[in-house]
């Protein structure tokens, strides 16, 4: 199973951008899927996670109520629209999934995905 992560890019503070990240290969229905981040000099942190409806969605504090996670109906592809940036937000965002049910308190680890995509570089310019 490979991830393509894609749309990341330079935007201004307060702009908006949609992150995407499509399984491909030998593909099976990922239950769980999430985005992570890494700034520079940072260790990785968690951003989003969905599980398997749209009603069970995580959020890190720092970006709750401003990103917005979700996936399609084949479970195949999922995004993060990311509305009000901030240039704290600046990082290279990867997504991961795993195509079992992680529980709660276990979808803000990274070392709970099995798969994960290469990453793509959000820019929030001041």
């Amino acid at each position: 199973v490979q991830l393509q992560a894609s749309g990341g890019g330079l935007v201004q503070a307060g702009g908006s951008l949609r992150l995407s990240c499509a399984a491909s290969g030998r593909t099976v229905s990922m239950y769980t899927m999430a985005w992570f981040r890494q700034a520079p000099g940072k260790e990785r942190e968690f951003v989003a996670a969905i599980r398997d409806t749209a009603s069970n969605t995580y959020y890190a504090d720092s970006v709750k109520g401003r990103f917005s996670i979700s996936r399609d109906s084949g479970k195949k592809t999922f995004y993060l629209q990311m509305n009000s940036l901030k240039p704290e937000d600046t990082a290279v965002y990867y997504c991961a999934a795993d195509p079992y049910r992680i529980a709660s308190s276990g979808v803000y680890l990274s070392r709970s995905y099995d798969y994960w995509g290469q990453g793509t570089l959000v820019t929030v310019s001041s």
